[in-house]
């Protein structure tokens, strides 16, 4: 009996993104090409571009997921309790984005903060990492950790900015500062949180 369309076209994309996800896994985004995923994948390009439109429109599908991985493990970790806590708590999202420019680039393109391309899982990430963030900082303030000064949802959208910058920094060839994310955002957390 012969699969059902819509069983056999889930399967195709499943193994599309199965072949992508390996080779980002060894060779890094920038190395994926959409010529390497059809041939290992054994589809024609004209299937690959009817589930994905183009490799971006890939890579958002994998970023997405993967980032929306590192969300469910620092909500299910116990709350930070301090600035240092939080830039620990965010050093593997920051060292996964900073593995690859092409990561950085894509999850601001289509976060819909930077232009007009938006992908809906990369930008629920977004929202979800400010409330997240607004739900430490409001826990903090109330224990007399945090500046109580300033409403957590403001705090939280300028620590996503400071994520944002020091990893455009960490991009910059011309800047000397080579420190792992983590690191080198925590002195703009603590200027920006604590009073």
């Amino acid at each position: 009996m012969p699969r059902a369309p819509q069983k056999r076209r889930l399967e195709t994309r499943a193994k599309l993104l199965s072949v992508a996800e390996e080779i980002i896994d060894t060779q890094g985004c920038s190395a994926l090409r959409v010529e390497d995923v059809v041939e290992k994948a054994g589809v024609a390009k004209g299937t690959f571009f009817s589930h994905f439109g183009d490799k971006d429109g890939l890579l958002t599908v994998i970023l997405g997921a993967r980032v929306m991985g590192f969300l469910e493990e620092m909500e299910a970790a116990p709350r930070p309790q301090s600035p240092a806590e939080i830039a620990d708590r965010l050093a593997p999202l920051l060292n996964f984005v900073a593995q690859d420019r092409v990561i950085f680039d894509l999850l601001l393109r289509y976060s819909g903060t930077t232009g007009a391309e938006v992908d809906e899982v990369i930008t629920q990430g977004f929202i979800r990492q400010i409330t997240m963030f607004a739900g430490w900082i409001n826990a903090l303030q109330a224990e007399g950790t945090l500046r109580a000064d300033t409403d957590p949802a403001l705090l939280a959208e300028g620590v996503q900015a400071f994520l944002n910058h020091v990893l455009a920094i960490g991009f910059c060839m011309e800047h000397a500062d080579k420190r792992p994310p983590a690191e080198a955002i925590l002195p703009y957390l603590e200027r920006w949180l604590v009073r």
